[in-house]
């Protein structure tokens, strides 16, 4: 990395914490380890990080409520930690505004593959990296680089969504996802493909990821603009 990342990691296990602090700072990482979620959410505001790692179940202030503050204040990624798969773990985390999670015990090199990913991801949300989306459907951008639907108008060269007029404040995940639907509208995109779009899984994934994006995206540009086609994915309403 041309530039060390500095990831904030929430986690109230000793010997998980150091361990992976340690695993994270051999990959080039600087990582600041706190033990609870108050901790955590001062040394967020302290420290303002590249990428937040919250462990789900932390005292103080538990990893869904840090991650709610922290989205109330920035669009800094996160991936929430959970000893489980439990899908109620996992939504709520998504829900809190989580860009992706992983299940503990984790391997250290998947983990840091998945810290990597999303912050390519978030390098690229701007448009003019080399893996940002490019428009490959039918709906072409007008000079000034806007695409409109109805009244949601998409800047694909400012990144920047208004409804009606006015300003739709979007995570960079969730406008990645809206350029992935925008530059194909009609066409029906799995849940795979936007997986392999949009969070870089180069290996199968959890689809909830998808399913919980699109309910916030929807939230924010219309219920109805996107259309859930049963057993094949999503689209978007042109």
């Amino acid at each position: 990395m041309a530039e060390q990342t500095h990831v904030l990691f929430v986690e109230d296990d000793d010997v998980i914490r150091e361990a992976t602090q340690l695993a994270l700072e051999r990959d080039g990482f600087v990582v600041t380890a706190m033990p609870d979620g108050l901790s955590g959410l001062d040394a967020f505001r302290a420290r303002r990080p590249d990428i937040a790692l919250l462990d789900v179940m932390v005292p103080g202030l538990d990893g869904v409520s840090l991650c709610r503050r922290i989205r109330d204040e920035s669009t800094v990624p996160v991936i929430m930690l959970s000893a489980r798969a439990d899908s109620i773990d996992v939504v709520l985390g998504l829900e809190a505004g989580a860009d992706d999670y992983v299940t503990k015990p984790f391997d250290g090199a998947v983990l840091v593959a998945r810290i990597r990913a999303v912050l390519r991801r978030f390098g690229h949300a701007s448009g003019t990296g080399p893996g940002a989306p490019a428009p490959t459907g039918p709906a072409e951008p007008a000079g000034d680089g806007v695409l409109s639907f109805g009244d949601l108008e998409i800047d694909t060269i400012g990144m920047e969504v208004r409804r009606g007029g006015k300003p739709v404040g979007l995570t960079p995940t969730e406008m990645r996802l809206l350029l992935e639907f925008s530059a194909a509208p009609g066409t029906v995109l799995s849940r795979d493909k936007l997986l392999e779009r949009v969070w870089d899984y180069g290996w199968g994934g959890d689809t909830r990821v998808v399913d919980v994006h699109v309910q916030r995206l929807r939230a924010k540009i219309g219920q109805d603009r996107i259309e859930t086609v049963r057993g094949f994915g999503y689209k978007l309403r042109a």
